[in-house]
């Protein structure tokens, strides 16, 4: 089967519009009305429809905001080259491969781009000229940073980075961002700040989609997203120079802008509230108690009818992301570990990750757990693990509960462990631990596995086999509404 490279998000829409459900909203607010139209699809609808939003209030005809194109991960498939009549759990081990597989192929700088259609400088910078969102009740602002892609430079040895932040709009030229500790992006602008200086950055708000996928995993440092993207794409992300940083620019992307990050001790404001992917406003000033980085503006490039893509996130019960990349990618470190027979992995979200293996030997279990928590992909977030037998889908919440509902025995098989990698942005940690430098959390494990000692003695489930159960949905989805599975 051959790969579908789409160039820019337009071709992406089109692609998705002609393989899965979608939706035209037209008359909404940018002010809430969109945001809880978003959340409610996400929350209500199985393998929600893409959402396209025009006729804003306020705004001209054409300047569109996409949501949730990933919210099916059939879609994401699709953005991914992958074949997306794949189950889910085969989904997660192809996208890994693929990524980790991926030759570096540099971007191409071209002369004309799309993006550079519109342009305003000097006092011309409005970015109130895009249909902004406030997604969330008790935000403090408008977002435009939610499915961005921010670039920058380290100055000692020219990688570059890219990276997913939340910026908030301050004022016409003026943006807020948020990037956490330890975060490769924030490593880049901190050497600039030691020197007192400002640090350069790009911004882009609606890139293809593997821009945007790229962004926000988590490559190693030196190993640049723009050479994963190429490698992804099978040929070079093509590229323009900025005029104002030198930064390279997707030469495709809706909208971007170019700017500098003077040193927070120098200018710096409160941001937010946000609403975070915890489903808690969390993080920025309120996760710090001090004002955050800005972005000072010094030019803005769009297309015609340009089109913001929303990933503002979602309290965990809507599904905003269908297909969990990093799982992959922690599948493939806990192998690389000598983790034995690893048979699926599957972030059923940021805070809870389950492991399915076939047991081999005493102890097999608590060797994979560990793994989990010592493995990048997994380490700094997760704070549940629950590692079940091969016969346990660990991309069905529903096994998942029903393996810890019946393998755990709460006095022997749920394991705790302190001091572990965490965030400011987790809603549980104190607030004198969120404001100092010690952001360390605590795991819990559960062991939802038949005990290894007398597992042959276990009782026999009472299921309808998976062949069986294949077959039948296989025959009848005439008569009955069998969903893809």
């Amino acid at each position: 089967m051959k790969m579908e490279v789409f160039d820019d998000l337009r071709q992406f829409i089109d692609a998705a519009k002609m393989m899965s459900d979608w939706r035209e909203i037209k008359g909404a607010d940018w002010n809430l009305q969109i945001g809880a139209l978003i959340e409610a699809a996400a929350e209500l609808i199985p393998q929600p429809p893409m959402l396209i939003f025009d006729d804003i209030k306020g705004y001209p005809s054409g300047y569109r905001i996409l949501s949730l194109p990933y919210a099916n991960y059939r879609r994401v498939a699709l953005a991914l080259g992958l074949p997306h009549q794949k189950s889910k759990l085969e989904l997660v081990r192809l996208a890994s491969r693929k990524i980790r597989s991926a030759a570096a192929i540099p971007p191409k700088e071209v002369d004309r781009a799309e993006i550079t259609e519109n342009v305003m400088t000097g006092a011309d910078v409005n970015l109130l000229k895009f249909p902004v969102l406030r997604s969330h009740e008790t935000d403090g602002g408008r977002y435009i940073g939610t499915g961005d892609v921010i670039i920058n430079a380290d100055p000692d040895s020219g990688y570059v980075n890219m990276g997913t932040y939340r910026m908030q709009v301050h004022g016409p030229d003026l943006l807020g961002i948020w990037m956490s500790p330890g975060q490769q992006g924030r490593q880049i602008c901190m050497k600039y700040w030691e020197e007192g200086k400002a640090c350069p950055i790009v911004a882009t708000f609606g890139q293809d989609p593997l821009c945007f996928l790229a962004s926000m995993t988590k490559f190693p440092w030196q190993k640049s997203e723009l050479d994963v993207i190429g490698g992804l794409r099978g040929k070079p992300l093509e590229i323009i120079k900025g005029a104002v940083t030198g930064l390279p620019i997707p030469a495709h992307a809706e909208i971007a802008v170019e700017g500098y990050i003077p040193p927070p001790q120098e200018e710096a404001r409160d941001e937010g509230p946000f609403g975070e992917w915890t489903g808690y406003y969390s993080g920025g000033t309120i996760g710090t108690g001090e004002p955050q980085p800005v972005v000072r503006v010094k030019a803005i490039y769009h297309r015609d009818n340009p089109i913001l893509d929303d990933e503002a996130p979602l309290w965990p019960g809507a599904v905003r992301f269908d297909l969990n990349l990093r799982a992959g990618l922690l599948w493939d470190q806990m192998e690389s570990a000598g983790i034995q027979d690893v048979v699926g992995v599957y972030g059923l979200s940021n805070y809870l990750y389950a492991v399915a293996i076939r047991q081999r030997y005493a102890g097999h279990a608590r060797q994979a757990a560990h793994a989990v928590i010592a493995c990048s992909a997994a380490a700094r977030h997760g704070r549940y693990i629950v590692v079940v037998d091969e016969d346990i889908d660990p991309t069905n919440l529903k096994e998942v509960l029903w393996a810890m509902m019946t393998r755990v025995d709460p006095t022997t098989d749920i394991e705790v462990i302190d001091g572990c990698w965490s965030t400011p942005l987790d809603p549980r940690m104190p607030p004198e631990k969120r404001q100092s430098r010690d952001h360390s959390n605590s795991r819990a494990i559960f062991y939802a596995v038949r005990p290894f000692s007398w597992r042959d003695k276990f009782p026999k489930v009472s299921r309808t086999s998976r062949d069986l159960f294949e077959e039948v949905v296989k025959q009848f989805s005439h008569v009955l509404p069998f969903p893809p599975h």
